[in-house]
């Protein structure tokens, strides 16, 4: 990488995600002193390890990588669908079970999805800028999406599912999709959610939503960890009780602390002041990947920096919304703070995608 490139990098994004670790190993460190620490141990070697698969991704022109996104998605279809006929994990079929590691292939193929999909929209809107309003060719752009998330849905992980929708608005209303496909869209999905939860969703899924609206229904049962998160961060004031003090974690009433719960981890024993700075960072990551969106050198990495952020902000406020009981219990991990050497990995390689691209933007030169 030349010295040109290296000081259009967006640096602050980096050390923003390093905070963001660091907070996030803290609160493991602590949420795992009963275990002696496991979880905390192979969090540092995951760390370690995205961050060097991180930096080879930087080293790599991205475009490159996007050529090559069609054989990675055609992979990880392929992936999705032998991992549902693994033996089911809490309910669930969405990991290959390796020993040492769990891959969880839904995961990494956010990222390829993503990629394939801006190589797709960038070679439609090569011959048309206005193609991709053409009904053939959005619905073609669509199903690139509906494969992966209908596999995913199959698994089932609807948390996972709703990042790749969510990722792929932000890069279809970037790519300048016309209105009235938004404002259709909109409707059907309001008249759809009425139709969804009573025929189409199962009863472990209708029940999240329901305990979510009403958590104290069922108290010792469903609503049992929504109330216990609640109290939990209501229990760490302005400061906070304490790193390894919390009532709640300590006493193991939270669960599960290290993955889905972290949020209530660092509200109980760091309190309002840090877990405040966590959503600030974030609103600062998300700011600084639409600016590297916005400055991008060409529509491809314009396209695959939108569709990160959208899944970075699905994550942030899924995660921070379900913890604090104003949105529906999903399973969606808080990126860089939530155990998981997968999703680390994978967050990992989207932040160094991201700085890959805005090391190619070209700065503007004032002449005196």
């Amino acid at each position: 990488m030349r010295k040109r490139e290296l000081k259009n990098i967006e640096w602050s994004i980096g050390i923003i995600v390093l905070i963001l670790c660091i907070i996030g190993l803290v609160a493991l460190f602590s949420a795992t002193q009963e275990a002696e620490y496991d979880e905390f141990n192979k969090q540092c070697i995951w760390l370690v390890a995205s961050i060097v698969i991180g930096i080879v991704v930087m080293l790599i022109d991205y475009k490159s990588i996007v050529k090559m996104s069609p054989i990675f998605y055609g992979a990880f279809i392929i992936l999705l669908i032998a991992v549902l006929f693994t033996t089911p994990i809490n309910g669930a079929t969405s990991w290959f079970d390796i020993g040492f590691f769990s891959l969880q292939p839904g995961e990494f193929a956010k990222i390829f999805s993503i990629l394939f999909l801006s190589y797709a929209i960038t070679k439609i809107q090569e011959r048309d800028k206005k193609n991709i309003n053409k009904p053939v060719q959005l619905l073609i752009l669509l199903a690139i999406i509906a494969l992966p998330v209908l596999l995913i849905i199959k698994q089932p992980d609807y948390g996972t599912a709703a990042a790749f929708l969510v990722a792929t608005v932000f890069m279809l209303i970037t790519a300048g999709i016309d209105k009235k496909y938004i404002i259709g869209a909109t409707i059907l999905i309001i008249v759809a959610i009425p139709l969804i939860y009573n025929f189409v969703l199962p009863e472990h899924a209708k029940k999240r939503i329901d305990i979510f609206l009403n958590p104290e229904s069922d108290p010792r049962g469903s609503g049992y960890n929504i109330i216990q998160s609640k109290l939990a961060i209501g229990a760490g004031g302005l400061t906070g009780m304490g790193v390894l003090k919390g009532n709640q974690t300590q006493l193991g009433f939270l669960y599960p602390k290290t993955t889905d719960f972290i949020f209530a981890v660092i509200g109980e024993e760091m309190g309002f002041v840090v877990a405040g700075t966590v959503i600030i960072l974030y609103v600062l990551l998300i700011t600084k990947c639409l600016y590297v969106a916005k400055t991008a050198k060409d529509e491809a990495g314009s396209l695959i920096v939108s569709g990160i952020t959208g899944i970075f902000v699905f994550h942030m406020i899924e995660n921070i919304g379900m913890v604090m009981g104003l949105l529906p219990i999903t399973g969606v991990p808080l990126p860089f703070i939530s155990y998981g050497g997968s999703s680390l990995i994978t967050n990992f390689i989207c932040i160094a995608i991201i700085l890959n691209i805005s090391s190619k933007r070209q700065k503007t030169i004032f002449v005196k």
